[in-house]
């Protein structure tokens, strides 16, 4: 089973294509998109909004940090 669809293929070249020509910016700051990992990003999640067939997003991983605080005595 494919993990990507079709339209989330076509949707990273364009940005692969825009990376090329030097167009592709990121985000908020629009600064122009160096790294290839990031321009394929970009291009997922461009895919995701248009509802093409592309995995969830992997969250930063939570820490399983253990509090310190006084164990209860029972009585």
């Amino acid at each position: 089973m494919a993990k990507y669809g079709k339209k989330a293929q076509s949707s990273v070249e364009h940005a692969m294509e825009k990376k090329k020509k030097g167009s592709l910016e990121s985000g908020k700051s629009k600064k122009k998109v160096k790294s290839r990992k990031q321009a394929i990003a970009i291009g997922l999640s461009e895919a995701r909004k248009k509802g093409a067939k592309v995995p969830k997003k992997k969250g930063a991983k939570k820490s399983s940090h253990k509090t310190g605080g006084r164990k209860k005595s029972s009585k």
